[in-house]
């Protein structure tokens, strides 16, 4: 076997957020106030917050989340931020081709997994994921209380799956998130489409 196949993944590990599913705070907010300040004002205090990544961490309650974001925008906007926040994720739409990409893998015989940040509220959004049902498995953050890039979180994923990290390729859009992974032995790719993560499965050796 040459280095190439000796190489070649067979796990394949996603993120969920812009790979499989949408995540757009900005855009999200616009849906709920009317012009380009208020959605501004909206996203910084709600989705582009660093008490989001709590959020996330799963170690805030989504009522604490409303309540901060609150605390930072004017009382008219009250009413839009907790329509907002209690609708947002139902305008999240599957990312062109790459659910598409997770099943031809599952179906060529290939180890598929989920690998998240994500709050409490993933256990609905899983629903709209469309590759969901074929993956193997999951590790999502605000259940473990482990955030990639921490080494941990990934570790975690081999471990409860009885995974090789050197078998494993996962796929983020964030460069940061993809580092860590790679810091306990997967391979990584730094998600910009559908098209050039499967020309790079190809060129890695992947039976596509």
């Amino acid at each position: 076997m040459d280095e190439t196949n000796a190489l070649a993944p067979k796990v394949f590990v996603f993120d969920m957020g812009q790979v499989l599913l949408h995540f757009d705070g900005h855009e999200f907010s616009s849906l709920y106030v009317d012009g380009e300040e208020d959605a501004a004002l909206l996203d910084a205090a709600l989705f582009s917050s660093p008490t989001w990544s709590l959020l996330d961490a799963g170690v805030i309650s989504e009522a604490t989340m409303e309540r901060v974001a609150s605390s930072h925008l004017p009382e008219r906007l009250w009413p839009a931020l907790h329509e907002c926040f209690a609708n947002w994720d139902v305008h999240q739409r599957p990312i062109p081709g790459t659910n598409e990409l997770v099943v031809r893998l599952h179906d060529a015989g290939y180890g598929c997994y989920l690998l998240s940040n994500a709050g409490v509220r993933w256990w609905h959004q899983k629903d709209r994921i469309p590759s969901f049902p074929v993956m193997d498995g999951w590790v999502v953050s605000a259940w473990e209380r482990l955030m990639k890039p921490d080494p941990l979180i990934y570790k975690t994923l081999c471990d409860r799956y009885e995974l090789k990290p050197e078998e494993c390729l996962f796929v983020d859009d964030s460069e940061n998130n993809v580092r860590g992974a790679e810091s306990i032995g997967m391979q990584g790719h730094v998600f910009t489409t559908a098209a050039r993560l499967e020309a790079e499965l190809r060129e890695r050796g992947a039976n596509l």
